[in-house]
């Protein structure tokens, strides 16, 4: 999934509830998405003009239709969903492709599980652990590796990456299991978030 597609999920995924002008917009991808914290205007304006030219979402205030000749105050601006908006977010939810748990996106669906079904929640996260599963084995080889032939600070770099994937690989069993457990999706939003 691209970072693109990616900013464009969450923000479908926060004008979920209600419409938002896009401080608001960013000022809660900045609190919800760690990934989305140094989001700047320059990216996440350009992309609400993409989504609003794509149908959806739509924009709604004093310029949403062109610039006023006699204001020189930034007009603020509302999106909102459209249907077909609502329409590409339940899709996306539905899907548990390998993008679902790529890293520029897992943190983006993850937020958006307690919109997800019991199903979806798991293929990704069992996807996702897959994925951590084949990386800490490539780290931990190459760590073996790189002892020999590298300084002590750049082992210690590639220890504490091994270490932070472990984490995750841990944290990511216990949601697993949590998933399981739960009868028919009664743990929807329940997850524990000690990651």
């Amino acid at each position: 999934m691209a970072k693109t597609d990616v900013l464009t999920l969450a923000i479908l995924g926060i004008l979920r509830d209600q419409p938002l002008h896009g401080y608001q917009i960013r000022k809660r991808l900045g609190a919800e998405l760690g990934p989305f914290r140094a989001l700047s205007y320059g990216s996440l304006y350009p992309c609400l003009r993409r989504m609003v030219e794509a149908g959806l979402i739509e924009a709604s205030g004093d310029e949403a239709n062109g610039p006023s000749h006699a204001s020189s105050r930034r007009a603020r601006i509302a999106y909102s969903l459209t249907d077909a908006g609502r329409s590409r977010l339940s899709e996306e939810l539905a899907s548990a492709g390998a993008s679902s748990w790529d890293d520029d996106a897992f943190d983006v669906r993850f937020s958006l599980f307690a919109h997800t079904d019991a199903a979806t929640r798991l293929r990704i996260l069992e996807g996702r652990r897959s994925r951590l599963s084949e990386r800490l084995e490539e780290v931990s080889e190459g760590l073996k590796r790189m002892h020999e032939r590298h300084d002590a600070y750049t082992a210690e770099l590639q220890r504490h990456g091994l270490e932070q994937v472990e984490r995750e690989v841990e944290w990511l069993d216990r949601l697993i299991e949590n998933e399981r457990s739960a009868r028919g999706g009664e743990n929807n939003g329940s997850a524990s978030a000690d990651h």
